[in-house]
């Protein structure tokens, strides 16, 4: 792994989906031109977080407008690029997916949202699952910059999943997510840092940011966490690129003061009880 800046943007989302990728190529410029070497964006960037919309604004890999563009992106100013997520269309299913492509324009990794946002608070009800069909893969990949794992928002709620990105030695992992104002307010910041305390890796959580309109409004407050639990970096509610450091050595320093990985009871955890 290789200390390097990252740049996480926090971006306006509307409906329209050209507008939404050509304000996500501006962001990208801007933060490379401030030397980040990985920038990411938030769950869903180039449309609005809508069932309905899921349908509406799908691409298929191979040749979707959004990919197209990001893949040019990520080229000409010579960075990795998590493009946040989109809808997904493969044969007769939609997925909310993230994608990395390295400096080169190519896509080195996908996570496909493992664990679909159907819940009923009661103050909203939101059905992922009436549109989309869930991921079933853990997703990590080896860079030039160290060991990257991906997870979607709701992901977050499920240690399990982030035991096994553990597992796989992860540096960083990338979190584009649109918590709500339900959720967000008590849980968002608190299971952000947990989870990089849990994986002693840098955990960067990308968000839109809070704009009324009619179909969901996100919490915003995008961060970057260190492998101590350190908050690095916090937006507020508006659009803004959050910047930080990141730093191999921290993660080295982390794991050799509280060795949790070594001390792991994997005797324990994988007794089959009958």
């Amino acid at each position: 792994m290789q200390d390097f800046k990252i740049a996480t943007c926090q971006m306006d989302v509307c409906e329209n989906k050209d507008e939404n990728i050509e304000h996500a190529i501006q962001l990208i410029k801007k933060a490379s031109a401030n030397d980040a070497k990985l920038i990411t964006l938030p769950e869903i960037f180039n449309g609005p977080y809508d069932t309905a919309k899921f349908i509406e604004f799908a691409e298929d890999e191979n040749d979707g407008q959004t990919l197209q563009a990001m893949s040019k992106t990520a080229k000409k100013h010579d960075i990795y690029l998590q493009a946040g997520s989109i809808a997904e269309r493969c044969d007769d299913k939609i997925y909310n997916t993230a994608y990395l492509f390295n400096p080169d324009g190519e896509i080195i990794a996908k996570h496909r949202k493992m664990h679909l946002f159907d819940i009923n608070t009661k103050t909203m009800k939101f059905t992922e699952s009436d549109t989309l069909t869930a991921g079933d893969k853990i997703t990590t990949v080896d860079t030039d910059l160290g060991v990257i794992s991906i997870a979607i928002c709701y992901d977050v709620r499920f240690p399990q999943l982030w035991t096994l990105m553990s597992q796989n030695k992860s540096d960083i992992i990338l979190l584009p997510a649109a918590f709500n104002m339900t959720t967000g307010p008590l849980h968002w910041q608190t299971l952000i840092r947990t989870r990089a305390i849990d994986t002693q890796a840098y955990v960067v959580a990308t968000s839109p940011s809070r704009i009324d309109n009619p179909y969901y409004v996100a919490w915003g407050h995008s961060m970057i966490v260190d492998p101590w639990g350190k908050i690095l970096s916090e937006a507020e509610t508006k659009e803004e690129i959050l910047y930080a450091d990141i730093e191999n050595n921290k993660i080295d320093d982390v794991r050799e003061q509280i060795p949790v990985l070594k001390n792991k009871r994997n005797d324990i955890y994988e007794t089959i009880m009958k």
